[in-house]
């Protein structure tokens, strides 16, 4: 599911995962700037957006995140790690170059915060759902 990731901002590498309530992920903006954006929302965290970090590709396809006004973006990030569902073995894999992973960023009044699109795997067997991962056609 993307439980962390790694990707460079601004000179710097950042590590971070979804559990730190202060986690943010680089969106690339038009200009080839990234922003950090909010990763999603925890139980501690006030708002109106859903729980968690993720967005399953069928539920934005079926409408269900139509009322936070949902904008498909494409997240800088180098790396990402998923854990083992049957030994908790953390798993890095390295987003190939000319790649993204695709993002959502929903919107609640002034509440802002992006999320990871999911998708079943094709060939992996470590988690039921992994991030999309697109080529970049600019």
């Amino acid at each position: 599911m993307c439980g962390g990731v790694m990707f460079m901002h601004e000179e710097k590498l950042i590590k971070t995962y979804f559990p730190n309530p202060k986690s943010t992920l680089p969106v690339k903006m038009k200009g080839c700037e990234n922003k950090l954006i909010p990763w999603g929302r925890r139980k501690e965290q006030k708002g109106g957006l859903p729980l968690g970090g993720w967005a399953r590709l069928d539920s934005i396809e079926n409408g269900v995140w139509d009322k936070y006004f949902p904008v498909p973006v494409k997240l800088s990030i180098d790396e990402f790690m998923e854990k083992d569902q049957a030994t908790g073995a953390s798993h890095w894999f390295t987003v190939t170059e000319g790649s993204f992973i695709q993002g959502l960023i929903a919107r609640n009044n002034h509440e802002i915060r992006v999320y990871v699109v999911t998708i079943a795997p094709t060939d992996t067997e470590i988690h039921d759902r992994w991030p999309r991962i697109l080529a970049d056609n600019k």
